[in-house]
């Protein structure tokens, strides 16, 4: 059942006041490697295009085409500290930015209740899928690529292969298009979410649940939690944000096709894996998540900026997806062999 384990790899401060200063350094270093590495692409893009890269029209750039990326990695970090996976994060996005326009251009429903009803819709597959994986006892994987599939194929049939374009009222162009102080809204929404993730999932029981879920489902289910019931509540969690993220693409493109939305799937998944390799490496975390998202942001940025071709965007988040598997892979190794 279990498609992702969790189990914190993070020094604890008992260990670390038993190191040296520099033990406690060579300590350290992995746990905040990619926020290093982070550091250091910005600084490295910095210097090499200084005409380009560290300007706030490139800020502006990157908060706004990496900023429903973010959302779908926080959608889909919240099933993994379950211990589960969330493919329909790739796959709801299709559907629900076209949902989000054809309900006002064909149904003339008015935006903000258009907008409700796309987060409802996303509530309720995000509950199918909790079905899907805690009752009927399907693996999250292929439970959550199936419900995706179904969604893109209904995606299909609804617009039968064509765009759906209609005359959008101001107020939907404005929940993507508003800059505040210079930056777009959209990066004030993501920050918001994360700032109110990390202290559900740091700072209260059901966070403290979904992570002793995530690492042994059996002894959280011997100790009095409700497993279902939490495994369920993060996939609503995880499909409401998708929905969000649908409804964002829709004010963002003004536009809905079947055709756009999968391409966020591998960088929305590497943004969490890489999530789970710093920060609190052996488990997601948000912050973690966020520093992910800003690695893809930066490289794919900076590359393009010196001329990387199209290819080159696919190319860098496989690449990282890998290496961020196989980092996490090793830690564990490492983990349990200390153990």
């Amino acid at each position: 059942m279990q498609s992702i384990e969790s189990d914190a790899l993070e020094p604890t401060r008992a260990e670390l006041r038993q190191l040296s200063f520099m033990g406690r350094v060579g300590r350290l270093i992995p746990v905040y490697g990619l926020v290093i590495l982070a550091l250091c692409l910005l600084l490295l893009f910095s210097v090499l295009l200084p005409e380009t890269f560290p300007t706030m029209l490139n800020l502006r750039a990157i908060l706004s085409d990496k900023s429903i990326i973010a959302l779908l990695s926080l959608a889909a970090m919240v099933p993994m500290a379950a211990g589960r996976i969330d493919l329909t994060v790739g796959y709801g996005i299709v559907i629900w930015h076209i949902l989000a326009i054809s309900l006002q251009t064909l149904y003339g429903f008015p935006w903000p209740i258009a907008i409700v009803v796309v987060l409802v819709l996303g509530a309720l597959v995000g509950f199918l899928n909790g079905l899907l994986v805690e009752v009927a006892k399907i693996d999250s994987f292929i439970a959550t690529l199936g419900t995706g599939t179904i969604l893109y194929a209904l995606a299909l049939w609804h617009t039968g292969g064509r765009q759906m374009v209609g005359l959008l009222p101001e107020g939907f162009y404005a929940v993507n298009g508003t800059f505040v102080f210079g930056l777009p809204i959209t990066a004030y929404y993501i920050l918001f979410i994360a700032l109110a993730l990390w202290l559900i999932l740091e700072f209260t029981p059901i966070g403290r649940f979904l992570y002793a879920i995530g690492a042994n489902p059996r002894a959280a289910e011997l100790n009095g939690i409700p497993t279902r019931k939490f495994v369920v509540g993060a996939f609503i969690v995880s499909g409401v944000l998708t929905a969000l993220a649908g409804v964002l693409l829709a004010s963002k493109l003004r536009i809905g096709q079947a055709s756009v939305g999968l391409e966020f799937l591998l960088p929305a998944l590497v943004g969490a894996f890489l999530g789970s390799t710093t920060i609190k490496p052996g488990r997601v975390n948000v912050w973690g998540t966020m520093v992910g998202v800003a690695i893809l942001a930066i490289g794919i940025s900076g590359i393009q900026q010196f001329g990387g071709s199209f290819w080159v965007e696919p190319m860098f988040n496989g690449v990282t997806l890998l290496v961020a598997i196989g980092i996490a892979g090793y830690a564990q190794r490492r983990k349990g062999a200390s153990s």
